[in-house]
């Protein structure tokens, strides 16, 4: 086991910036006026459990149904490429229905998809390809401690950052996202031939 802090920081990046925890604060707050509580206890858990058991299930599924990592991997280079369109132009490619409208929103929507939705655990396989598997739970673990601190504290970071600079942030993080998801198109696809 070697732990690297390049590999732990990119990754972290990596997930941080499709998560986009910071970006999904109005979702978030919206939750909380339908449902009234949401647990971030809870929601941060269970995410992150999805995150690392697909990390580990993830090789042995595609194995199992015959795709190797590195096709994987441009696989979801492509799907973080769209996401960072999305966070980049400001629309919405993927929609998911997110009215549930019940004390479970906890778990679904927010642990699963909003957090540990599809873009993350394709992003987990993908990182897989190229980061040690050690480096990469450090980095969940690191996110799952930003996701509980952005839960339960969404309402003050929304008026200490305001509409503008969610944006903003969504921004930044969607073009590193798309620079990163050509990274990983390039290295993997080379690999495939």
């Amino acid at each position: 086991m070697e732990f690297n802090l390049k590999q732990i920081l990119t990754a972290f990046m990596v997930l941080f910036a499709v998560i986009d925890i910071i970006g999904n604060i109005p979702i978030i707050i919206d939750l909380r006026k339908k449902v009234g509580h949401i647990q971030s206890e809870k929601a941060s858990i269970i995410a992150g459990i999805i995150m690392v058991f697909f990390l580990f299930l993830g090789k042995s599924l595609l194995s199992f149904i015959g795709i190797d990592v590195n096709s994987f991997a441009v696989a979801g280079s492509f799907i973080l490429f769209f996401i960072a369109l999305e966070m980049i132009l400001g629309i919405t490619l993927y929609k998911d229905d997110a009215d549930s409208g019940t004390i479970t929103a906890t778990v679904f929507p927010l642990a699963f998809p909003l957090i540990a939705g599809p873009g993350s655990l394709t992003t987990l396989l993908s990182l897989r390809a190229e980061f040690a598997i050690e480096n990469i739970i450090v980095a969940v673990f690191l996110n799952v401690l930003v996701i509980y601190m952005v839960l339960k504290t969404s309402s003050k970071i929304e008026r200490l950052i305001g509409a503008t600079g969610i944006q903003i942030i969504r921004k930044v993080f969607g073009v590193i996202l798309l620079a990163i998801a050509v990274k990983l198109f390039a290295a993997n696809i080379k690999m495939l031939f």
